[in-house]
């Protein structure tokens, strides 16, 4: 099993700063498509369409319902991610976060 450590470092190595982590793969997006598909393009937690284009507030993003804080397992862990809207993940999702709620 690999250690985070070792995951982080694997991505510095290949030019990535360890800000942007796995977000900007190949294999990050194609996650993503997956997980909005499952999740037919709408707000797990508000239900609106994500019909949306970048920054609009109903544009799709996808979530770790738990925060992975650099832990690579759960950050690829598809039942660990949701679709929600912008605007939920930058206001709602964000307060409960910076407040330290889960």
């Amino acid at each position: 099993m690999r250690s985070r450590r070792d995951g982080l470092a694997q991505h510095e190595r290949k030019g990535q700063r360890r800000s942007d982590g796995p977000i900007n793969t190949a294999r990050w997006q194609r996650l993503r498509l997956k997980i909005l598909n499952r999740d037919g393009w709408q707000c797990q937690a508000t239900g609106v369409a994500l019909v949306g284009r970048y920054p609009a507030p109903n544009s799709p993003v996808v979530d770790h319902i738990r925060a992975h804080r650099g832990d690579l397992d759960l950050f690829w862990d598809e039942d660990n991610l949701q679709a929600v809207s912008k605007a939920y993940h930058d206001r709602v999702k964000q307060g409960i976060e910076k407040r330290g709620r889960p």
